[in-house]
């Protein structure tokens, strides 16, 4: 039997208005919300929990919704008004659901490529920019993501909405930068920092080994932690008037050369 809320004060929808607005209540909780159907779908297919689905019938219709019982999933039919204060964008389907999120550690990444080619975004603060970064890997179909040092929890609505879904597609770690390269360094990845000082260009790289292209934040760049032990500084020749570039426009440049090699040998 499909539940009905319609109260903005029903305490579970309350809680969920918490999980949409603080990090604080994502961590404390392991959970977080999917909006959309696609989003939805990658999740399912990633093996993410989904605890809860809410759909307002007007844009999901109940025979969708019941669709997902197979899953296991609590079925909660909700009002217009509760739809749109849990919904964070305006094109949402009409279903939002109740997700647990995945820890994400270093050594859980499985690599199945014996010439592993992984993206390392160093304190990464604008959610979109991560967004973004997760949807070049997922274009570049990298073997793994590593995130150090991030300013907001991966579960961000505007990561998931920027990424369009991609937070789901791709191994992702999160760690500090130390543990990152000590990882990297243990099994004897090629590090190239993205960075000017010291620098060559990338096209002038070999990429074809185990490869972490690391790219850091467009006002400071990269800390001196990876600029001490990487392989090689790596820099995108600039043809205008400015130095830099939005940091997911440089990943894309710098990880689909390296596709470029590994493809077309």
């Amino acid at each position: 039997m499909i539940k009905t809320i319609t109260s903005l004060q029903n305490p579970f929808i309350k809680r969920l208005i918490l999980l949409k607005e603080k990090s604080r209540e994502r961590k404390k909780s392991n959970s977080f919300l999917i909006e959309g159907k696609r989003e939805l779908s990658l999740a399912i297919k990633s093996g993410y929990k989904i605890d809860t689905l809410l759909f307002f019938p007007d844009l999901f219709s109940e025979a969708e919704a019941k669709a997902m019982s197979r899953y296991g999933i609590e079925i909660i039919e909700i009002s217009k008004e509760v739809f749109k204060k849990l919904a964070h964008r305006d094109t949402t389907e009409g279903v939002i659901a109740v997700v647990q999120w995945k820890l994400h550690d270093l050594e859980d990444l499985n690599f199945i490529s014996k010439n592993p080619l992984i993206l390392v975004a160093e304190a990464p603060e604008k959610p979109g920019n991560i967004g973004a970064l997760l949807r070049t890997a997922d274009a570049a179909n990298v073997d793994a993501v590593i995130i150090t040092n991030p300013k907001s929890d991966l579960y961000n609505p505007n990561i998931i909405r920027s990424s369009v879904g991609c937070v789901f597609t791709t191994q992702i770690a999160v760690a500090p930068s130390v543990e990152a390269i000590q990882f990297l360094q243990k099994y004897n990845f090629n590090i190239y920092a993205a960075i000017l000082q010291k620098s060559e260009p990338y096209h002038l790289q070999d990429y074809k080994q185990p490869t972490a292209i690391v790219v850091g934040t467009e006002a400071t760049g990269l800390t001196q932690e990876w600029r001490a032990i990487a392989t090689q500084n790596i820099h995108i020749p600039m043809q205008g008037k400015i130095d830099s570039m939005n940091v997911s426009v440089a990943a894309g440049i710098l990880i689909f050369e390296a596709k470029r090699q590994r493809d077309f040998k």
